[in-house]
């Protein structure tokens, strides 16, 4: 029975990874782990083996992180407003991956330059220093997609959109909701040489991008006018 309601409930991996013993709960609240720090990647396998179980954690213990908050301080949207709890609807992870409609302007200008996901909370984490190199060769970064420019992936219609990030996650964003968030980026940017290209998806087909293109537009113009002073 308890199969059955996993998968009709979904998996949700962080329980799971308590049960299975595996790391702790930072007040990201991700798992941190005394052997491999913050950056985990838990998934999980179903079976009808007879395993023996591991030793589930104890999450009512909060001393594991002691009176560090590095990870709250470092959230640019104040997406973790106390330890141990998150705001999804602030987070950029959640807000550039998984929503798809406008995102709230005030959200916008805290964003940066992050187009797909945010890490910032995890890599400050003190657990990192337990860290080791991955070994999957599928998880290492692909060289064309290691600091690719805004001004190419502005461009990216679907066909090339679908082409260029195939075999990856950012895949099933689809292009609108990831050309709207590199407008998000142009536009916190600053860099008068993206506004003619920010200019130009003010018409996009798709309500959102047009919308980022229009708030990216306007926030380049106000830069433009405050550096120059005119």
């Amino acid at each position: 029975a308890i199969w059955g309601d996993v998968v009709r409930a979904g998996v949700v991996d962080k329980p799971w990874a308590a049960r299975a013993g595996i790391g702790v709960r930072g007040k990201h609240p991700n798992r941190a782990s005394r052997d491999f720090g913050s950056g985990l990647v838990v998934a999980e396998v179903f079976t009808t083996l007879d395993l023996a179980p591991d030793r589930p954690q104890d999450e009512t213990k909060t001393y594991h992180c002691g009176s560090c908050d590095k990870c709250l301080c470092a959230c640019p949207t104040d997406a973790l407003p106390e330890p141990y709890r998150i705001d999804p609807g602030r987070c950029v992870s959640y807000l550039t991956i998984e929503h798809k409609g406008d995102i709230p302007s005030d959200l916008m200008a805290a964003m940066g330059n992050r187009v797909y996901g945010c890490d910032d909370c995890l890599a400050v984490c003190p657990w990192n220093k337990f860290q080791r190199p991955g070994g999957i060769e599928q998880l290492r970064p692909r060289a064309e997609l290691s600091m690719p420019r805004l001004a190419d992936l502005v461009k990216l219609e679907d066909a090339d959109f679908r082409a260029f990030f195939s075999g990856t996650p950012i895949k099933r964003t689809g292009r609108d909701r990831f050309v709207r968030n590199v407008l998000i980026a142009i536009g916190n940017s600053g860099d008068q040489g993206l506004l003619a290209q920010a200019r130009a998806l003010t018409g996009d087909p798709s309500p959102v991008v047009a919308r980022a293109a229009r708030w990216a537009v306007d926030r380049l113009q106000k830069a433009g006018v405050s550096a120059t002073g005119v």
